[in-house]
């Protein structure tokens, strides 16, 4: 006689089942850097988010939040491989990245060694999405990456010229930035503005959103936007996980 299947709340550190794998990326400039791959349990995902952390001198690493809660929901909920990663110098409980801070320059050579793990490991249809620090990253040197799309994750930017951002107005693949209506660095207003020399980023403003997306509802918005561009026939996302026995 089987059991009875156990509901299970989805929210906070609730990990759902997942194929989990420890990974080291090699990078050009002879860096080990540790990561993670999350694959859903079948083995087979049907896109790929490759997730680029926030500021590691302000506490930004692969565990940060919302890549945490990612990789612990999409894989079962959404059919999504997840890769996060620390960057250089950055430590987890994963582990420690060789090399030390590179001020978002050196990282350039962290997110070229996650792409070049997608394509031979054979990842299907990868979107690039940072967070904070990590949108810095991606703008300035994800451009010319094999990619599907790309999220940005309440971008600062900070260290990004207009020239930078103006590079990806000719992207052949859609780009969003969720932009926290209560921002400490970029709200809604002033990124349409530094945005509008690269009209085709789509600048989503989120109501009562703040910039570290503390909080369920608002780790909910962000997942939701996120297979909303990957693999949108998953929403809605359910609240509550049914484990068979």
């Amino acid at each position: 006689m089987t059991g009875e299947p156990t509901s299970i709340e989805i929210r906070g550190a609730v990990q759902l089942p997942a194929r989990r794998e420890d990974i080291d990326l090699q990078t050009a400039d002879g860096l080990r850097l540790v990561g993670e791959l999350a694959m859903p349990v079948s083995g087979h995902a049907v896109a790929t988010l490759v997730t680029l952390h926030p500021l590691p001198t302000a506490g930004g690493f692969m565990d940060s939040h919302i890549l945490r809660k990612a990789a612990a929901r999409l894989p079962a909920l959404a059919d999504l491989a997840v890769l996060r990663f620390n960057f250089r110098g950055t430590t987890s409980p994963r582990g420690t990245s060789d090399g030390e801070f590179g001020h978002g320059g050196d990282e350039r050579h962290g997110l070229d060694a996650a792409m070049a793990f997608v394509q031979a490991r054979g990842l299907p249809a990868p979107w690039l999405l940072g967070w904070s620090f990590g949108t810095e990253v991606l703008l300035k040197h994800g451009r010319a990456a094999p990619i599907a799309g790309a999220i940005l994750l309440s971008p600062p930017l900070h260290r990004t010229s207009d020239a930078e951002v103006a590079a990806w107005a000719d992207a052949p693949f859609p780009i969003v930035a969720l932009v926290p209506e209560l921002d400490d660095y970029l709200q809604p207003t002033a990124a349409r503005e530094r945005f509008a020399v690269a009209p085709n980023i789509e600048v989503v403003g989120v109501e009562g959103a703040k910039h570290l997306w503390v909080g369920e509802e608002q780790t909910s918005r962000v997942l939701t936007e996120v297979v909303a561009r990957l693999n949108p026939a998953a929403l809605p996302l359910p609240a509550v996980w049914n484990d068979a026995p």
